[in-house]
């Protein structure tokens, strides 16, 4: 047994407030402290690590990702904004990196599975590039049979191994092709092209996907990337830094659309 006194006004803890001295139990030997707002604690108080039974069971532990972040193989799909927000404002991109090679996962996923597996995840969110399924952004031209082999062999190897496969099919990575059409998500035409892609997904992985998320962090993309021009496709107000668009009127309009789209 420890014994502690820390002053429990000043502390935010999930446990009651602490009066005086209070005996707790080491339960490892690197005790995390507890935050405090101001004050100086007298001791740390040993917390336990948290681990599966601290949660409810049927509890979901996984890990995510995005297909830009990680997929690599530019060469085997349709060019997307970030394809050219990165290669046209390099600067902007800590490092100036890019998504071209990324984790190349589109050629390594089995080793993603490996990992994940080996953590002892019990499912992957991963996002589906919509130019890889439909290069060009829309169903008239053509579907890219390669993207749905590489998706249903990770969602099969996925389930192989246990994991349960999480798909969000919009994570930022709006077709090069649709952007310059019409502009993405400023027009309204673009809920039907999102329709007839999400269409195939469902077709071509909805025996085996179970779990799908809409939109990744809507909020986020209308922002960054309408609102200060900080992300792909690097639109705002000339006073904001950019060369093209209207940080008042663009994230609401591209939120609209997004809405419709969902």
């Amino acid at each position: 047994m420890a014994l502690v006194s820390i002053p429990s006004t000043n502390c935010f803890s999930a446990r009651p407030p602490l009066e005086g001295k209070v005996r707790l139990p080491l339960t490892n030997k690197k005790p995390g402290p507890v935050t405090c707002r101001i004050g100086k604690m007298d001791e740390v108080r040993p917390m336990p690590y948290f681990g599966r039974k601290n949660f409810p069971p049927g509890f979901t532990f996984g890990a995510a990702s995005s297909a830009y972040q990680v997929e690599g193989g530019v060469e085997e799909r349709g060019p997307n904004i970030w394809d050219t927000f990165t290669h046209t404002y390099p600067e902007k991109i800590e490092g100036h990196s890019n998504g071209d090679i990324a984790c190349d996962s589109y050629h390594r996923y089995k080793e993603d599975v490996h990992q994940l597996k080996h953590m002892g995840m019990d499912a992957y969110r991963f996002s589906i590039a919509w130019a890889r399924i439909l290069p060009k952004g829309n169903i008239e031209s053509g579907i890219n049979q390669d993207g749905i082999d590489y998706y249903n062999k990770l969602i099969n190897d996925l389930i192989e191994n246990g994991l349960s496969p999480h798909v969000t099919l919009f994570h930022w990575d709006v077709p090069q092709a649709l952007e310059d059409e019409y502009g993405g998500f400023l027009d309204h035409k673009i809920v039907q092209n999102f329709k007839e892609y999400c269409e195939v997904c469902f077709k071509e992985f909805g025996d085996r996907v179970k779990h799908w998320i809409t939109l990744n962090e809507p909020w986020s993309f209308c922002s960054l990337g309408y609102g200060v021009g900080r992300h792909a496709p690097g639109r705002c107000s000339a006073a904001m830094g950019c060369t093209s668009g209207d940080s008042l009127t663009e994230p609401y309009i591209v939120a609209a659309q997004l809405i419709l789209a969902h």
